[in-house]
């Protein structure tokens, strides 16, 4: 069930009366004020009388005005609740998990079982399918309505504008969390990261919707979290799952427990987080020249980087390590984008206590080669515990992984670290992307490490005939082409492109996510930001979606004119055999550390 943020139909309001008034301005008109003067016959071509609330600047315009009384909303979910909100002058604010503020009157809409006429909807053909709306106010009502602002929201039934997660205001801490599936959900609470909980408490039930959501009074920044999800599991009965947030933004060490606080809090911004600019080194996806980089790689083994930093965040701020030199002359020869490996919260590292291979008795054991026997089981002994791991084992995506914080347990600052992380490339003249993979977990079914699926039993991953998970991505494969599973991708796209600053994304395995889910992606991170965001990933055909089995992917077959990008295996396997192999076994190759037999052929 898709529950959107709003959206502003003023920008709309020209089509509508167009079609039905027959007006020829409309979309213009000022909000009413005082009345005009001859001062302003001679003064600023425009004037500001009704602002919209910064917050509200970057919502977008979605659903479309087909007449006075119709209107299409693509990708909504015809279970929700839809209403028009209306105010003569203006300052109308509609926040995710806040009741509509500045209103001064609301109109429920009605959902259509069918399309609305024949020529209204061949008119408005470009704007795609859509779930049909339709307001049955008089026609005087609708007339006067459209001269003031309109937004029209989906809402939950407490008329809130849903969000998921921990959300913090001064006044009180809301928590919240989709499982329709739920027979019941409780809030377990911590005050510290180790401590016992303080308080266990029920979410109520939002039987529209499928949401569970409470509020404890006051800011509850600095406190823990997790949810027990008591929910019918196959196979195994009616469980009880003590589940960390899928909306995590931060977690304790190991993610053990999700973080509560405010990523606009001042002290998780870096001095100068808002004034340092972003690099207008693109002005095409193809003018980039891309660096990938491994947030430990760039650091463990420099020596001019302080002992505490090296394979951390902090790094980046030393500006005067071999690293950032290295860094600041590449972008003099021309390097436009660093994209760090994926740096979102890992299941396979410890976040503490972790161990590295000891190099003297591996390079005891080295006239073998790296691929012998001996020290293959020399390496593989400690794997489990091993510091290193390329990253592609999602956990949690919208939280930065411990690993790489000076304190894993102390989730407030592995989000400042981050920050000063992407700030130190920025202040180099670099953009800044980031790999992503969203199109598997870790771990699925009750396994300790999985999130999605002890919350919402066989939603969120894509089954095969038989109800089991595929694994062609080489792990539990995410099914994106379902709303919610799909929503949670988008909404942690924009969070790292809003709230980290980022750039420029890469996806991993890109050809399994559906086509239209990427498209509402892109819109949504230049929306959130204010500018483009580049989007670039591996388009490639194959497993159970190949071929469009399931859906059109984001796949080379498919992404001509998206603006999106995809690397091009048919340049890679054109290169001699040993360069395609250096490759196809680059760091963030699945290919690679799945079946390295294969590597230059599976690619």
């Amino acid at each position: 069930m898709s529950i959107p943020r709003p959206f502003n139909l003023r920008h709309w309001c020209g089509a509508a009366l167009l079609t039905s008034l027959g007006a020829s301005v409309a979309a213009t008109l000022p909000e009413a004020s005082s009345a005009p003067s001859l001062a302003d016959c001679d003064g600023q071509f425009q004037q500001v009388l009704s602002a919209t609330p910064n917050a509200m600047v970057a919502v977008g315009a979605r659903a479309v005005w087909l007449d006075s009384r119709h209107l299409r909303w693509p990708q909504a979910d015809a279970t929700a609740r839809f209403r028009l909100h209306h105010a003569a002058q203006g300052g109308i604010t509609a926040l995710p998990g806040q009741v509509v503020a500045g209103a001064d009157a609301a109109a429920d809409l009605m959902v259509r079982p069918k399309p609305p006429p024949g020529a209204i909807t061949q008119r408005f053909k470009w704007v795609g399918d859509g779930l049909a709306l339709q307001w049955t106010a008089p026609r005087a009502q609708r007339a006067e309505w459209h001269r003031g602002r309109l937004v029209l929201v989906q809402e939950d039934a407490a008329d809130r504008v849903p969000d998921y997660g921990a959300t913090v205001s001064a006044g009180a801490t809301r928590f919240k969390v989709w499982a329709p599936s739920a027979r019941q959900v409780s809030l377990c609470l911590h005050n510290g990261p180790e401590s016992p909980a303080v308080t266990v408490q029920p979410l109520r039930r939002d039987a529209t919707t499928g949401n569970w959501a409470t509020q404890r009074p006051g800011d509850r920044s600095g406190q823990h979290h997790t949810d027990l999800v008591d929910v019918h599991v196959r196979g195994m009965g009616l469980m009880r799952n003590r589940v960390t947030d899928p909306y995590s933004t931060s977690l304790t060490a190991d993610s053990r427990r999700s973080w509560v606080g405010r990523l606009d809090a001042p002290a998780l911004q870096p001095p100068g987080w808002d004034r340092t600019p972003h690099p207008a080194r693109v002005t095409a996806a193809t003018a980039m020249v891309i660096y990938e980089l491994h947030v430990r790689d760039f650091s463990i083994g420099d020596l001019t980087v302080s002992a505490p930093h090296r394979g951390k965040y902090a790094a980046f701020i030393e500006t005067q390590s071999n690293g950032m030199r290295h860094l600041r002359a590449l972008a003099q020869a021309g390097l436009t984008d660093v994209h760090l490996l994926p740096a979102f919260d890992l299941a396979t590292v410890p976040e503490t206590g972790c161990t590295s291979p000891n190099p003297v008795l591996l390079a005891s054991v080295g006239s073998a080669g790296p691929a012998s026997p001996t020290q293959q089981a020399l390496v593989m002994a400690g794997a489990a515990k091993d510091c290193f791991n390329w990253g592609y084992d999602p956990f949690h995506f919208n939280a930065p992984d411990g690993s790489f914080s000076s304190d894993a347990n102390d989730g407030a600052r592995r989000i400042l670290e981050l920050r000063q992380m992407v700030q130190a490339p920025h202040r180099a003249g670099l953009r800044v992307g980031m790999d992503v993979v969203y199109n598997h977990t870790s771990a699925s079914g009750q396994h300790a490490q999985s999130v999605l699926d002890r919350v919402v039993p066989g939603y969120y991953h894509r089954l095969n005939a038989l109800g089991q998970v595929e694994k062609s991505t080489c792990c539990d494969n995410t099914a994106t082409e379902n709303l919610m599973m799909a929503r949670l991708m988008i909404d942690s796209a924009v969070l790292w492109a809003r709230e980290y600053r980022i750039d420029s994304f890469r996806f991993d395995l890109m050809g399994h996510q559906p086509l239209a889910a990427m498209q509402r992606l892109q819109t949504a991170v230049n929306q959130a930001t204010g500018r483009r965001i580049d989007l670039i990933g591996e388009g490639w055909n194959f497993g159970e979606v190949k071929d469009g089995a399931r859906f059109v992917q984001a796949s080379q077959l498919s992404l001509n004119g998206s603006g999106i990008g995809t690397f091009s295996d048919r340049a890679r396997d054109r290169l001699p055999a040993w360069a395609a192999q250096l490759n196809c076994c680059a760091p963030r190759t699945w290919s690679a550390w799945a079946w390295p037999a294969r590597c230059a052929t599976t690619r």
